[in-house]
């Protein structure tokens, strides 16, 4: 199981990808600043951090620098509202892995992960590629579905939701943490977008497979 050290100063960001990276397995830390950043990369082992610029007391770059001054190598995720080509280039030429500015999508934050983590650690990112519940199973690196073998075409965004339940067979997620996790922090909350992407789901994997729990969300039950 791969560990993620999150270094944003902002608590609903910070949640937001807490809550997203768990839902698919990792083990999550998160820390406030850069002081404290540093000592929790240096005495806990993690497979990658996650890395905003603008913290307080020392700023992101300045965290960056002294990892890398001390030899620690895990891949680094830049993740900042600074835009400006120049901030780029001085976050990667100081060590960063990678670059990705807010707002972001989580479903892009984490591909980026995954990409650093198989060049990092091939063999983390290769333990559960797979997702299988009964007949049907999600191949997480070709983003395709099969049941029975034959393979369901599914948009991204479905793809996304499927995995979400996939990842929690019979476990209810609420409305909140699905419109969390497939559509990011940032999007409206009384969008109905959820019910409709749950229709357009049970439509391909069929009416019983996704049950209502009334007053709280929904359950996979394949």
């Amino acid at each position: 199981m791969n560990r993620i050290l999150i270094v944003e100063d902002e608590a609903r960001i910070a949640t937001f990808i807490e809550k997203g990276l768990r839902a698919r397995g990792f083990t999550t830390n998160w820390v406030e600043d850069g002081t404290n950043a540093i000592a929790m990369a240096i005495s806990t082992k993690f497979d990658l951090a996650i890395l905003d610029l603008g913290l307080p007391g020392k700023d992101g770059l300045s965290v960056l620098e002294e990892l890398r001054g001390q030899g620690l190598t895990i891949p680094v995720i830049i993740l900042t509202a600074r835009d400006d080509i120049s901030d780029k280039v001085i976050g990667l030429r100081a060590g960063a892995d990678d670059y990705i500015t807010k707002p972001f999508s989580f479903e892009e934050l984490l591909a980026r992960i995954e990409v650093r983590l198989r060049t990092y650690n091939p063999t983390n990112v290769r333990e559960e590629m797979i997702l299988k519940v009964g007949n049907v199973s999600l191949d997480l690196r070709t983003r395709k579905m099969q049941i029975n073998n034959c393979e369901i075409e599914l948009s991204a965004r479905e793809f996304t939701m499927a995995e979400v339940f996939f990842r929690h067979p019979g476990q209810v997620m609420s409305r909140q943490q699905l419109l969390d996790l497939v559509w990011g922090y940032d999007y409206d909350p009384g969008s109905n977008i959820v019910d409709v992407y749950v229709g357009y789901l049970r439509k391909k994997l069929g009416s019983q497979s996704i049950e209502t729990v009334r007053g709280m969300g929904y359950r996979l039950k394949i």
